[in-house]
Parts: C-alpha cells; sequence; structure tokens
C-alpha cells in the first residue's frame, strides 16, 4: 500500500526477511539521520521470526516508517523491487536489515544528487563490521565513475565492481524506473549496477559512513543452495548459468538504454571482449546444464 500524506524528498526501502537479529539496529541508525524528510518502508518477506513485530511497532513509533508485510516469501529480488515499487521520494536508497548507516550518510548523498544533475548514484565509503559492531576492515569500493561517455563508464564498472557496496547509495528514483532493478538471477546486483551506468555517473563521498555487517546469517555467508533459496524460495533449482544470464541482460540492457548507435556498438564490444574473458566459465555452465539436461530425460 502507497503511503499517503506529503510526498518526502526520499525513501528508503528496508526489504528483510527474518531479520530480528538486527533489524532493530539498523532502523535507529536510520531515523537517526540529520536529513529528516523521508519515508522508510519495511517490505517484509513474510518473515516467520519477530520481524513483523519490530516492524509494526516502529511504524507506531515514528510516522516516516511504513511497515509492509508480503503475503508470501517472494524471493530477496522481488522483494528489492518490491520496496522500491512502494516508494514515493524523488530520491531512493535500500538499505539491509543488518547494516548501519552513520547519521550523516542521507545528507551528504543527497547534497550531490542536488548538486551534480549528472550523477544518478551517491554512496559513502564503507566500513565492515562484524556481529558485535566491531569495525573490522576499511574497503575501497573505487567506483567514483565520473566519464561523460556510457561506455567508459560501463567498462570501470565491470572492471571494478566487487563487493556491491555501493548499490546502498542513494540513487534517482526517474532513473531506477528506467532500469530492471534486480532480475530473479544470481547475482543481480552486479548486473543492475553495471546498467545503472548507463544513465550517468557514480559518486562516492569521501567519508566512511556506510557500515555493512559480516555474520553466519547473511546471504554473504550462505552456500549455492542456500542462496538459490534465498533468491527463488519457489523454484531455487531455476537459478543457475550465471555467467550465459549476465550477458544477456547486460546486452539487454544496452538496446534499452536512449544512447547513439555508435555508443551501443562500443559497448556491445565491450560484452564480446567480457565474454572472451569468462569464456571457460560459459563452457563449464554449458556443459553442466547439458548434463542436468540429460540426465532428467534419461530417468
Amino acid at each position: 500500500m502507497m503511503g499517503t500524506g506529503p510526498v518526502p524528498r526520499a525513501s528508503i526501502g528496508l526489504p528483510v526477511y527474518n531479520g530480528e537479529q538486527y533489524l532493530a539496529e539498523a532502523l535507529d541508525s536510520l531515523l537517526a539521520q540529520t536529513f529528516e524528510d523521508f519515508e522508510l518502508i519495511v517490505c517484509d518477506n513474510a518473515s516467520t521470526d519477530r520481524t513483523e513485530e519490530i516492524g509494526r511497532r516502529y511504524a507506531a513509533q515514528d510516522r516516516r516508517v511504513r511497515y509492509e508485510r508480503n503475503a508470501r516469501n517472494l524471493g530477496a529480488p522481488a522483494n528489492y523491487r518490491r520496496a522500491f515499487e512502494l516508494s514515493r521520494g524523488r530520491y531512493f536508497r535500500w538499505a539491509a536489515a543488518d547494516d548501519v548507516s552513520a547519521p550523516q550518510s542521507l545528507a551528504r548523498c543527497l547534497e550531490v544528487l542536488e548538486r551534480e544533475p549528472n550523477v544518478v548514484l551517491a554512496y559513502p565509503k564503507t566500513r565492515f563490521i562484524d556481529e558485535r559492531s566491531r569495525v573490522t576492515a576499511d574497503y575501497e569500493d573505487r567506483l567514483h565513475v565520473q566519464s561523460s561517455k556510457a561506455s567508459d563508464r560501463f567498462y570501470q564498472v565491470l572492471r571494478r565492481l566487487e563487493r556491491c557496496n555501493a548499490i546502498y547509495g542513494l540513487m534517482r528514483a526517474d532513473v531506477l524506473k528506467c532500469t530492471r532493478l534486480l532480475g530473479d538471477f544470481l547475482a543481480a546486483d552486479v548486473v543492475f549496477m553495471t546498467e545503472l551506468s548507463l544513465y550517468g555517473t557514480f559518486w562516492e563521498v569521501p567519508e566512511f559512513l556506510f557500515y555493512r555487517r559480516f555474520h553466519a546469517a547473511a546471504s554473504s555467508a550462505m552456500d549455492q543452495t542456500q542462496i538459490r533459496t534465498f533468491y527463488d524460495p519457489a523454484n531455487p533449482r531455476r537459478i543457475r548459468m550465471r555467467e550465459w544470464r549476465h550477458l544477456w541482460e547486460l546486452s539487454r540492457a544496452v538496446g534499452r538504454a536512449p544512447l547513439a548507435v555508435a555508443e551501443k556498438v562500443r559497448l556491445w564490444s565491450l560484452l564480446a571482449w567480457r565474454t572472451m574473458r569468462v569464456s571457460d566459465r560459459l563452457a563449464g555452465e554449458l556443459l553442466g546444464a547439458t548434463r542436468c539436461w540429460l540426465t532428467s530425460a534419461l530417468r
């Protein structure tokens, strides 16, 4: 259900499934932002723990918080999409239920987007924390991508993107509507971030204002079987052939983008270069899929 009342300048979508352990800490950090004109949408993916209780309590205490619960577990990517679809702000960011944002985080990112019309994503520098909120490492995303050419930005993101911390930065909602957001396939955040680079530049705020938590129950710690279920609980066996899917989705993204033909040719050339770089993995995925098909057919 969409919110009522004045439209906020920014929206924060917090998709969550069974996030009771750190949810309150994440919400407290977001509600303590120095910039206050935002809505915070807790999008509960049919959790079975105390997530609903916590979400409803915060919604009752602070008018900026909205609690939305899915009737069933849609899978992580679909819940991320729903969090955005429920938003109303001019600017949007996702937040994870186990991460922490410094009080100035939203304000610093919004200042950039208001000042720099060509920037589509502003994100702060990242520190990693553990289950006790102790800092374990500083991380360099290296995604301050400022080229005026989409092909240059596309190439830089493809080469540099690793942890995808920047996906929790602040983005322009109208640009997000031009993308496919997060698809129902493995590492969809990589494809999304690369597609986003086709529409504008990325800006790194040079302050450590985002704290990403790594712990035993985090999605980053899941094995392949668990992560497939995390992405699509209804049909986890469908989530396969990652490299092939990435190439297909990136090619489609280039085709959709409002770019000159010459620039699209350069982008498709980059995808051909990437195909050569991952050819061993592509062959391995194709062989694995063929074996699965033959095994199923011969039963």
